[in-house]
């Protein structure tokens, strides 16, 4: 029998929302890079998770759901009508009440790493004011810095987020573009990973979108209009985000590149 004080190891569930219908790249899960669909590299990359006890892909087609099935991933058929992958992720984590934390991972970061994943879950094991965590790391490049469909996130001094935006904050007085701005102050991406102690996640998805969200369109602004307090864990681990062609093409230049890499590596092993 355990005793009494002996704490609980929690049962961590991934979920991976993979909608068919992206307004920006039809059927975005199943685009192929380097021979396998977005949503595997994905899966693949969170399955090195060694926090995760189980991932689901929660999808709303099923031609989607028959190909995550094809390579061995545990699929939930979600409701198309299901606006925000955080809703789609509550109805999955409904069918498994022993979950005590849910991980958001977004189905279009096909170079996502389980460490990154683990990182965003440390602080909600480790820290009982914690319930709501997730990434970022820091901008170096003004293309990023300049672009609308990167995130960027300020945060205080214990890395609680104060703000999200699709425009460039912090904004720098004194520099006078964007590239000086960067070497002038710390200015950091959000890299779109979630992790959510359960009840955290159910008042989230019951709350009506705010005006900050629909400006945005950043839903972690409804937990910031709502008094959540969101803890940044600072990565140092690239991500990419796939939203429309042209990150789709980027997407391919660059798995070719890490494939080219690895191989090097391999054969340099060898030699």
């Amino acid at each position: 029998m355990p005793k009494k004080d002996e704490q609980k190891i929690p049962f961590i569930l991934g979920v991976i929302p993979a909608r068919f219908a992206s307004t920006r790249l039809m059927g975005k899960p199943l685009a192929n890079i380097g021979g396998k669909p977005m949503i595997q590299h994905t899966y693949e990359g969170a399955s090195k998770s060694k926090l995760l006890n189980k991932i689901i892909i929660a999808v709303d087609d099923s031609k989607v759901a028959d190909v995550a099935k094809s390579f061995g991933a545990s699929v939930m058929m979600t409701p198309k009508e299901v606006q925000t992958g955080t809703d789609r992720i509550a109805i999955v984590a409904k069918e498994f009440p022993r979950a005590d934390i849910i991980v958001n991972i977004q189905g279009d970061e096909p170079f996502i790493k389980g460490m990154m994943i683990d990182q965003a879950i440390e602080p909600l094991l480790f820290d009982p004011i914690v319930n709501v965590s997730t990434l970022a790391k820091k901008i170096i490049s003004a293309e990023e810095l300049l672009s609308p469909s990167i995130p960027k996130i300020v945060f205080d001094y214990e890395n609680f987020a104060l703000y999200f935006s699709r425009s460039p904050i912090p904004f720098v007085r004194e520099a006078a573009d964007a590239n000086e701005a960067i070497q002038l102050a710390d200015i950091y991406k959000h890299i779109g990973l979630y992790a959510f102690k359960r009840e955290s996640l159910f008042r989230f998805t019951s709350l009506e979108q705010t005006d900050l969200e629909r400006w945005e369109k950043l839903e972690q602004l409804r937990m910031l209009e709502h008094g959540f307090k969101i803890k940044v864990v600072v990565t140092e681990y690239e991500s990419f985000s796939v939203d429309t062609p042209e990150d789709l093409k980027l997407a391919r230049r660059i798995y070719s590149k890490l494939k080219k890499k690895k191989l090097k590596d391999e054969n340099s092993k060898k030699s």
